[in-house]
This record gives structure tokens, C-alpha cells and sequence, in this order.
């Protein structure tokens, strides 16, 4: 590991911010903070909103300076990525942020029911090969249904028109009306209310390159309820003609469901 590694995990150690929280230890232990977010972390009783797969915690920092009437919490297990969010966070004196480091696939372990009531998910690996990697797949839904207020609202944010369909078609299948979609958020006019305002006024630094690469940038917003078991949509749908983070470039004559 490098020497300017090993430095930013000095750094996020020491970080009030900061909640580490590697597998060995969650998977052996009751997190000490569920059900207690806003009482010993935020010391308040403002909605918690997650940013999930936060990277370098752009968009956790951004919608913290938006709405300082809500707490917001970055989480990521790539602890060099994210202390980008965590120093900037730290240095400008925010009290409505924070950052989780730890792997999202036990992130029901983390929250109690009810106690969150927004997620975004912006950029996430589209996880084109296996749907239970996929953010939005009803392997996920089903674990933020765990601590999700009913009808909380999940955003997703993204270049892959893979994932976004896939996205489409999972709301179909399970009835599911979006509060609002689009295929190409910058070319929305006029922006209307907070939705489309938070979505395109913060831009990720891999969200700036797509753009760049003439990538159109996908968004929707839909609200999560309890109930009955989701299903998988049973469709075939197209693979992206790239990979996103410079990775080489897949046919689009590949498909995977």
C-alpha cells in the first residue's frame, strides 16, 4: 500500500465524520449506532438521507450544503476515495455529514426500520453480469425495505442506459410509478422543483468525463413501499457499449438479463 494511502487512513481514523466498520467486525458484533443515528451521531431529529457507493463523497457533500435541514451519510468501503467528502466535510465545519465505511451488501445491519428516509445511488457499478449486485435490484430493495421509511424515495443516478432500464423494467414489473425519469437530465427544461434541482446542480468528478465523452446522464426517482416480495423483471436488455471507469469497451451485441 502506498505511503499516500496509508496517510488518508491515519486521517479517516481520526475523523469525527467517520464511521469504519470493517466486515470482521459488523458481522460479529450489534453496530452500536443503529436506531441511533440522529440521537449520538447528528444530535438531531432532521430526515437521514444515504448516498450509497459514495466514492469521493461528492454528492453527500454537495446535498449537505443544499439542504442543511437534513442529515446525510456518504457510505463506501473504499476508505481512500472517500476521504476526499470526509476532509472537505470535516473542514467546513458541517454538522449534517458523515461518512459509513463499510461494504453496502450488509447495509440493513447498519440502520433500524424507519430510520432513513432517502437513498441515492449515484454512478453505481451496473453490474451488468450478476443482478444481485446491482443497486436497484429487488436483492437490495428487499434489505433497504429494512430500515427505509414506507414510501421513502430512492434516486438513481447514472450514465449506463443498461442499468436504467433495467431499473424501468424492475418498476413495471412491481407496479411501480417513478416520480420522475429522464434519459438525459441536462437536456430537462425547465429543472421543477427540488428533485431535478438536486440531481443536476451536483456534478461527480466520473460524472464530468461521461459528460465530456458526449454520455448522456440518466435519472429517476421512485418511492419504495412495503409489501409483497419484488420480482425480477424478465427481460433481455441490452449491454452498454462501454465500461464505465476506462475500463475496455463490450459489444453491444452481448445481452445479460
Amino acid at each position: 500500500m502506498s505511503k499516500g494511502k496509508l496517510a488518508k487512513f491515519a486521517e479517516m481514523a481520526q475523523n469525527p465524520l467517520v464511521v469504519e466498520c470493517p466486515m470482521a467486525v459488523h458481522m460479529q458484533e450489534e453496530f452500536p449506532l443503529r436506531g441511533r443515528w440522529h440521537k449520538d451521531f447528528f444530535h438531531n431529529a432532521n430526515p437521514i438521507v444515504l448516498e450509497l457507493g459514495c466514492g469521493r463523497g461528492e454528492y453527500t457533500v454537495g446535498l449537505g450544503k443544499q439542504m442543511p435541514d437534513k442529515n446525510f451519510i456518504g457510505v463506501d468501503i473504499k476508505g481512500a476515495r472517500m476521504w476526499t467528502g470526509a476532509k472537505e466535510a470535516l473542514q467546513s465545519g458541517m454538522k449534517n455529514v458523515g461518512f459509513l465505511r463499510t461494504n453496502i451488501e450488509f447495509i440493513q445491519r447498519f440502520f433500524a426500520p424507519n430510520e432513513v428516509s432517502e437513498i441515492w445511488l449515484t454512478f453505481s457499478d451496473p453490474q451488468m453480469k450478476k443482478v444481485t449486485k446491482r443497486l436497484t435490484s429487488t436483492y437490495f430493495l428487499e434489505r433497504y425495505r429494512q430500515f427505509l421509511c414506507d414510501g421513502g424515495r430512492i434516486h438513481l443516478k447514472t450514465d449506463s442506459n443498461f442499468l436504467f432500464t433495467y431499473t424501468e423494467e424492475l418498476l413495471k414489473a412491481n407496479g411501480i410509478a417513478p416520480d420522475f425519469k429522464t434519459r438525459d437530465l441536462y437536456k430537462v427544461s425547465p429543472l421543477r422543483g427540488d428533485l431535478e434541482g438536486s440531481a443536476s446542480s451536483i456534478q461527480t468528478y466520473y460524472e464530468s468525463m461521461w459528460r465530456a465523452r458526449g454520455i448522456a446522464i440518466k435519472y429517476l426517482c421512485f418511492r419504495l413501499h412495503q409489501g409483497s416480495p419484488l420480482i425480477e423483471p424478465d427481460v433481455e436488455i441490452p449491454l452498454d457499449e462501454y465500461r464505465s471507469y476506462s475500463r475496455d469497451k463490450r459489444s453491444a451485441c452481448e445481452k445479460h438479463v
